[in-house]
């Protein structure tokens, strides 16, 4: 059986989070809106707020979970907001989506933190996945306004 490790990324590990970043929008369809660079990375994962996990199996970067520790208004404390959980295909369905998810959990632990996360309708492999997990299912629609969309209401 392969040794999995999961271990806290670190600015070092920039490309490589970006590189895994660039694999999922590709998967995604959303190649082009990545504009985050390996910079920008190593920027982020120099902050305690940015929390990402990578899986290495046998050495070799398997995927990802990222996230990030905000405040959570409702409840007056912090919450994980999970971004992306990733695996190159060759790890899928291997359990190490599930190990990264509970690393996280470890991780959220500490502070009993609330991790919550979007989910594509479209994705139904990911709703068993967390189903699975026990985790709280609800349709919601996200929405996001661009700079260039609400410049021009304010122009």
């Amino acid at each position: 059986m392969p040794h999995t490790e999961i271990r806290r990324a670190v600015p070092a590990d920039a490309e490589l989070v970006r590189t895994m970043l660039v694999e999922l929008a590709d998967y995604q369809g959303q190649a082009r809106d990545v504009t985050a660079t390996v910079e920008d990375w190593q920027g982020f994962l120099g902050r305690e707020d940015v929390i990402v996990l990578i899986a290495e199996v046998d050495g070799r970067p398997a995927g990802y979970v990222s996230s990030l520790r905000r405040p959570y208004l409702w409840v007056g404390g912090d919450q994980l907001a999970l971004d992306d959980l990733y695996l190159r295909e060759e790890f899928r369905s291997a359990g190490i989506g599930r190990l990264l998810m509970l690393a996280l959990a470890r991780h959220a632990l500490q502070d009993r933190l609330t991790i919550a996360w979007g989910l594509r309708l479209e994705n139904e492999a990911g709703y068993r996945f967390y189903d699975r997990l026990g985790a709280t299912l609800r349709t919601k629609t996200a929405a996001s306004w661009s700079p260039e969309t609400y410049e021009k209401l304010l122009s």
